[in-house]
């Protein structure tokens, strides 16, 4: 039986088939929107539409004399996401905020911003998820759909050293007939039941 021509396949065929895939993915590696991002499961929202954690003023106390605004030099946002929770077509944002300390780790706090059109942008405090006084440090702020999730990080007993948190729980907010329910993971080193 005779082969048909360019039917076999040689050595020479492949390489030249696999430089020319890695070339390509390379390219496409490079070649990305403006507006990609290094974090895929936070959903991104146009800059105009979510609100900027670093406007807000944060029901914290950082410093005796009452609430500390972000843009001070009080309240640190260390982490933050976007998604539109309720489904209006404007996102909302999540910021994990703390007061600046010159050492140590203070205790972190969740809030959800809108940025309600009458105050010019400026972002309203429309949920409060982890608060200060719970003395939590949040870690892994993930972003995504309608859920939020993170580690809480945090001490068991005031006599345990402030540089060895010794609990950690994963937890979840989910938006749910118009408020955040919370689903809390199984605590580090427990058994599931």
């Amino acid at each position: 039986m005779t082969e048909l021509p360019h039917t076999r396949t040689r050595t020479v065929h492949w390489v030249a088939t696999a430089a020319a895939l890695a070339a390509l993915l390379g390219a496409s590696a490079l070649i990305q929107p403006s507006d990609a991002t290094a974090n895929p499961t936070a959903t991104r929202a146009p800059a105009s539409t979510a609100p900027d954690a670093a406007r807000a003023e944060y029901p914290m106390r950082c410093a005796p004399g009452g609430p500390a605004k972000a843009q001070g030099k009080q309240v640190q946002v260390v982490d933050k996401g976007t998604a539109d929770f309720d489904g209006d077509g404007t996102a909302e944002t999540v910021a994990v905020v703390r007061c600046r300390a010159e050492g140590g780790t203070p205790p972190s706090a969740v809030f959800v911003l809108t940025a309600p059109e009458d105050r010019g942008g400026r972002p309203d405090v429309a949920a409060t998820l982890v608060r200060q006084k719970e003395g939590m440090t949040v870690k892994g702020l993930k972003v995504s759909g309608r859920t939020i999730s993170a580690t809480l990080v945090g001490y068991s007993s005031p006599d345990v050293p402030r540089c060895c948190p010794d609990k950690q729980r994963k937890v979840k907010w989910e938006w749910k007939d118009g408020k955040f329910a919370l689903t809390p993971g199984p605590v580090a080193g427990s058994a599931s039941v």
